[in-house]
């Protein structure tokens, strides 16, 4: 009979943890980048591909989408296909996408493997290659992938870790461009 009593105790606050455990994740993740934060600059970067270094004061004026992935992460590539549609789609309307790519493995390091990655998923726009995580960290990132909306004014206004919510960051991107939505 104790067994079972404590079996259900162990059982209702194993419960009671999953519930409440995703929203406390969320709710740091929040407070951490919360709207009006001033986005890290983009230092650090051990090199850039399809772009010389860029830095945030340089893109003063622009909506800026930092995207942090890693070339071998399911995930992050998931949402490649997303991020290039952002980028033909609003990249004339003043929207400048900049892929920090932070190795999860130590193969993922390696600069050619990388730039046949950017060449397989046809990725043309600009990547600072952070491959001693000093971006990912001046960011406190801890995801792959990760997305953060950076305002004209340098600003981090939105993030997001994972798949989707695409709809909501082009709706986003709309409104910081000052399109109709």
């Amino acid at each position: 009979m104790k067994f079972l009593r404590l079996a259900a105790v162990l059982a209702a606050l194993s419960a009671a943890f999953i519930a409440v455990w995703p929203n406390a994740w969320s709710t740091a993740s929040a407070q951490e980048h919360a709207p009006g934060t001033p986005a890290p600059d983009l230092v650090g970067a051990n090199r850039w591909l399809n772009s010389p270094p860029l830095s945030l004061e340089k893109l003063r004026g622009k909506v800026v989408l930092v995207e942090f992935w890693a070339r071998e992460c399911i995930n992050c590539i998931h949402v490649l296909p997303h991020t290039k549609a952002l980028y033909e789609k609003y990249g004339k309307d003043g929207l400048v996408v900049v892929g920090v790519h932070t190795p999860e493995y130590d193969e993922e390091r390696d600069a050619r493997s990388l730039q046949a990655a950017l060449n397989e998923f046809s990725i043309t726009w600009p990547v600072a290659v952070d491959n001693d995580s000093r971006i990912w960290n001046a960011y406190g990132n801890r995801y792959w992938p990760a997305i953060y909306l950076i305002d004209r004014d340098g600003r981090i206004v939105y993030s997001h870790f994972g798949e989707g919510d695409y709809e909501d960051t082009e709706k986003r991107v709309q409104v910081l461009l000052g399109e109709p939505s």
